[in-house]
């Protein structure tokens, strides 16, 4: 079994609660966690001081655990190169200075593969909708990032769970009523196609879990709640907790306690593997 902690938006800066990241902190030293996965938007506006705590925060976890981490749209300075006008490069300066020189990296520990995909590519056009408070918010995942992904897969150990790491979210939101990332039905098929087990993602602001089914098979999307004030609809912070076994996967969501100031253990759903 391999024993994942699943968190996202963790918004280092304003909107950080830093009660509730201290008790992270300790679960991940106390939890005996395989893999902390972090899908993104450590930080609220790419400054080089939230990229550090968010470097503090990797490296403590670091030592008690395999870490694999991507940015969020968050993280991305997107007004260094709108619409692909400028330096694309200076999008990610601090994100790759102070959290991981790669954009996209693999984990591999026994049984499981985990792939990290960027959504976050700034402002594109084809990202662009009519509501202008969704600029620099919508994902994208490209043809070239799915090729890469099939490749890191075939390099594992036939048997291996599959799981894809990536900040948007392509399932709706219960309450936000839309998906984080352009092209859903593309890209669920393109994870169906993979054999893909498992996604981790947030960027919604509200847990959920979700299975979708395929033809052949079905994948388990975790999407983790933010652990900061910018929750969606007053609701708690929360995290997820993931058991992959070789025939299933249990996702536990564990939602913030003001009564205990701890997390608590939620709702769990369990599903089968392929």
């Amino acid at each position: 079994m391999t024993t994942v902690l699943h968190v996202s938006d963790l918004h280092f800066g304003k909107p950080a609660v830093p009660e509730q990241i201290e008790r992270i902190e300790e679960f991940i030293q106390k939890g005996h966690f395989d893999v902390v996965a972090i899908s993104g938007d450590l930080s609220q506006r790419a400054l080089s001081g939230e990229m550090q705590r968010g470097r503090s925060f990797i490296r403590d976890a670091e030592r008690v655990s395999r870490t694999i981490v991507v940015p969020g749209n968050h993280d991305v300075r997107w007004w260094m190169a709108p619409l692909g006008i400028g330096d694309k490069e200076a999008m990610y300066k601090t994100y790759r200075a102070f959290i991981n020189p790669e954009l996209e990296t693999v984990l591999r520990v026994p049984g499981v593969t985990f792939v990290g995909l960027n959504t976050a590519h700034g402002v594109a056009l084809h990202t662009l909708t009519w509501n202008y408070r969704d600029v620099s918010i919508i994902g994208d995942l490209r043809k070239s990032q799915i090729a890469y992904a099939r490749r890191m897969f075939e390099e594992s150990p036939e048997g291996d769970a599959r799981v894809i790491v990536m900040h948007h979210n392509p399932m709706k939101g219960e309450l936000s009523k839309r998906h984080g990332v352009v092209d859903t039905r593309r890209v669920l098929g393109a994870f169906a196609d993979l054999g893909v087990d498992l996604v981790l993602c947030g960027h919604d602001h509200q847990e959920a879990i979700h299975y979708v089914e395929h033809t052949r098979r079905g994948t388990v999307i975790s999407t983790a709640g933010t652990v900061s004030n910018r929750s969606r609809g007053g609701r708690p912070s929360s995290l997820n907790i993931i058991k992959i076994r070789e025939r299933t996967i249990d996702v536990i969501t564990s939602v913030w306690s003001t009564k205990e100031t701890t997390f608590v253990r939620g709702p769990t759903k369990a599903y089968k593997r392929g």
